[in-house]
């Protein structure tokens, strides 16, 4: 079994589907989204990372010097981990797709990848914050990406989370981004937009 390092639990799926990788939030771990992810795709292989900074005890996937400002030089550290770990199980597992599920700190990381790597053939970004300027990735074209947030967000400004939805676009993905009215938290109807999200 190939972990490149990550504590993570895992339910294999049948060789030829896709496999889903669903990412915490800062203080969660390798349990927060790994039912729903089996739920959410019964016949993939569900893996589920936990991630490995510690920031006064919460688990995290990359490093922050303050609230929205990120350790760049530890972000692509942890983006090259998360790229390789992502590559190595799906080709262990013989995936149709490669498939990325996170939550706020786990959608960060996982919208990183994109940016730089690629690797996620589709990807559920859940209250995103990319506070910087991504370069531009033509290998983004055609890949379709979900991003739900909340319009009072205050980890994560709408404003910012609608400059990721347009990156996306300008690199041609398909978007596709669900709004709830209200902060950080998970409601009903981005649930219901990942069931679809997932199940096109």
């Amino acid at each position: 079994m190939v972990d490149h390092g990550y504590v993570h639990k895992l339910k294999a799926g049948k060789p030829g589907s896709p496999i889903l990788f669903v990412l915490h939030g800062t203080g969660g771990d390798e349990n927060q989204f790994f039912t729903f992810g089996s739920q959410l795709l019964p016949e993939a292989t569900i893996v589920s990372p936990r991630g490995d900074v510690s920031e006064h005890g919460a688990a995290r996937f990359f490093r922050r010097t303050g609230e929205g400002v990120y350790d760049m030089a530890d972000l692509a550290r942890a983006t090259t981990k998360l790229a390789n770990f992502a590559s190595a199980l799906a080709g262990e597992h013989e995936a149709s797709e490669i498939i990325g599920l996170g939550y706020s700190n786990g959608a960060n990381i996982i919208a990183n990848v994109l940016i730089e790597e690629g690797v996620f053939d589709k990807a559920v970004l859940m209250h995103p914050l990319v506070p910087f300027k991504p370069k531009a990735n033509p290998k983004l074209e055609g890949r379709g990406i979900l991003i739900t947030a909340g319009e009072r967000d205050p980890i994560c400004p709408a404003p910012l989370t609608q400059s990721l939805a347009d990156y996306f676009k300008a690199q041609k993905s398909v978007v596709t981004v669900e709004w709830h009215p209200g902060g950080h938290d998970i409601r009903q109807n981005e649930i219901a937009a990942v069931e679809r999200f997932l199940n096109a």
